[in-house]
């Protein structure tokens, strides 16, 4: 009996996990049956040019919606819930919004823009500094000149 008590108990008690586990939440994203993957950081695609981020990783695209993630082994299938701690950490991180309609060209001009001012900075900063080494040096060289000639004619002598 009490055999018997035990196994109802743990039946009972698996009930809502079962009931969970079957309760599956879907939604569907409009995307082409091959869309335009870009690479954004090693191991991690996203579709470019879309209205949602809708990310490629280890065979499953992932899409963030209403702070849920799903995912999906096709781009045409529907979307899945997906538990948080099975995201992959390197999209699960990534700001929401950060790759909404991403233009890897416009990307790629973007950070050569910002690299060759980065570039032009650098290039100022030495340029700066070689012009304070150089007024350092001839502010330097002058009042040595001084010193040598207040040594040479003393300091009662001055040039008229």
């Amino acid at each position: 009996m009490k055999r018997l008590a035990l196994v109802f108990a743990l039946t009972l008690s698996s009930i809502p996990s079962l009931a969970r586990a079957q309760v599956g939440v879907q939604i569907h994203v409009a995307l082409p049956a091959a869309p335009p993957l870009v690479v954004v950081q090693p191991g991690v695609q996203v579709v470019e040019n879309h209205e949602e981020e809708i990310f490629f990783t280890n065979g499953w695209y992932w899409v963030r919606r209403d702070g849920a993630w799903y995912r999906a082994r096709s781009p045409r299938a529907a979307f899945v819930w997906v538990e948080p701690r099975r995201v992959p950490v390197a999209i699960y991180r990534t700001p929401p919004g950060q790759y909404r309609y991403w233009r890897h060209e416009q990307h790629v001009a973007r950070k050569l823009e910002r690299e060759e001012a980065q570039r032009r900075e650098m290039k100022e900063a030495r340029n700066e500094a070689r012009r304070e080494a150089h007024e350092r040096e001839h502010e330097r060289r002058a009042e040595q000149h001084e010193r040598e000639h207040e040594r040479e004619y003393g300091h009662e002598h001055h040039h008229e």
